[in-house]
């Protein structure tokens, strides 16, 4: 039912009509279906469901954690996953594909993206899409969309999208040794097939969460209260209270 909710949302924010469900579509073209008001095309509808596979489950990232932590408290289902879901809306998480376009957009042309990139090392800006918290190599998930991304873009016969990625990912693979990651790909991919770019963080949502009900049905089934123990690194013990009229 995520897809259902994203799709309508959307339509309902362009005042369109909310159609009904139908069930002999698969999970990607039914929600491209309810989006759009039409049956994708194959190759569409094998796009996302592979972006669906890709996203579904990726072990103990910070939007999965936040679940397992929540459902430890042997609070219900939907808690910890609304948990998941705001984890995952931050821009170094499910927010960064989002992050993406926004950067190549800002970016242009091709022919800018080698002083863009300078520009923002030089002001230590992150690069949206690159490094992982993780992988210290290539993100295997990345090659897929990334091959994806180059047949949805040569099919639309706008290529300069995928021209800045790769020249943004050759630059970064130079200079500082880091990677594409998930996000990077992903977001030419969504954007190839028409999907609004604020809906690229409840796509990711949409396809992971079979892997955070997974996750908090394994969390419950030997449970443990998460409860870590931090170390005090503050101001030496035995300090007075200064009142506050006289600081």
């Amino acid at each position: 039912m995520t897809s259902v909710i994203a799709a309508y949302f959307h339509r309902a924010r362009l005042g369109l009509e909310l159609l009904p469900v139908r069930k002999d579509l698969s999970e990607a073209a039914h929600f491209l279906y309810l989006m759009n008001g039409e049956v994708p095309s194959k190759e569409a509808e094998k796009t996302l469901d592979i972006a669906y596979i890709l996203h579904a489950e990726h072990g103990f990232n910070a939007s999965t954690f936040t679940a397992r932590v929540v459902a430890s408290t042997l609070s219900d289902m939907y808690s910890a996953i609304s948990a998941a879901i705001g984890a995952l809306k931050g821009p170094l998480h499910g927010g960064a594909n989002e992050g993406v376009i926004h950067m190549l957009e800002e970016i242009g042309t091709p022919d800018k993206v080698d002083a863009w990139v300078e520009e923002a090392l030089a002001q230590k800006k992150k690069i949206m899409g690159i490094g992982h918290r993780v992988y210290k190599v290539l993100d295997p998930r990345a090659p897929h969309l990334r091959e994806m991304a180059v047949q949805l873009t040569a099919q639309l016969g706008e290529s300069k999208w995928i021209q800045m990625s790769e020249r943004i990912a050759e630059i970064m693979r130079e200079r500082k040794s880091l990677n594409a990651n998930v996000d990077f790909y992903s977001a030419t991919v969504y954007y190839s097939l028409g999907i609004p770019t604020d809906l690229f963080t409840p796509i990711f949502a949409i396809a992971r969460m079979s892997g955070w009900t997974a996750h908090v049905l394994e969390q419950w089934s030997e449970n443990r209260l998460f409860r870590p123990l931090s170390a005090y690194v503050g101001r030496p013990y035995g300090q007075k209270v200064v009142p506050i009229d006289e600081r």
